[in-house]
């Protein structure tokens, strides 16, 4: 007994994208309320809607072959120019583990069910 693997379904994708930029831009203004005490939160946030603005228009083509090898070229860069964002650091630290998150559900094909704000 085999298990077929689920198809790419990049309308899927492309919408988990979309529903974790609208999620991320919530949690920025929610922290930039905050204040402060909020900037680490700010950056996570700043760092997720990030990666989902650079795989977007990958994902639209469709393509799992082509979402997974941008997602080596984003992790390959050495720095990722932003404005706005507090720590560097921290902001490149969240950028490469949500391209690595993104890498594992994209060779699993598994997660973009979820399209909850809260994950």
């Amino acid at each position: 007994m085999s298990i077929t693997p689920k198809a790419w379904n990049s309308e899927q994708v492309r919408k988990w994208l979309e529903c974790r930029i609208d999620a991320a831009r919530l949690d920025q203004a929610a922290a930039d309320k905050r204040g402060y005490g909020s900037q680490d939160d700010y950056d996570k946030a700043a760092a997720e809607e990030w990666v989902c603005r650079s795989l977007i228009a990958v994902a639209d083509k469709g393509d799992q072959v082509a979402l997974a090898d941008r997602i080596k070229q984003l992790l390959a860069q050495d720095e990722y120019q932003v404005t706005g964002i507090y720590d560097d650091r921290r902001f490149e630290r969240c950028v490469r583990a949500n391209l690595r998150k993104l890498a594992k559900m994209t060779k699993a094909n598994e997660g973009f069910e979820n399209t909850l704000r809260f994950q």
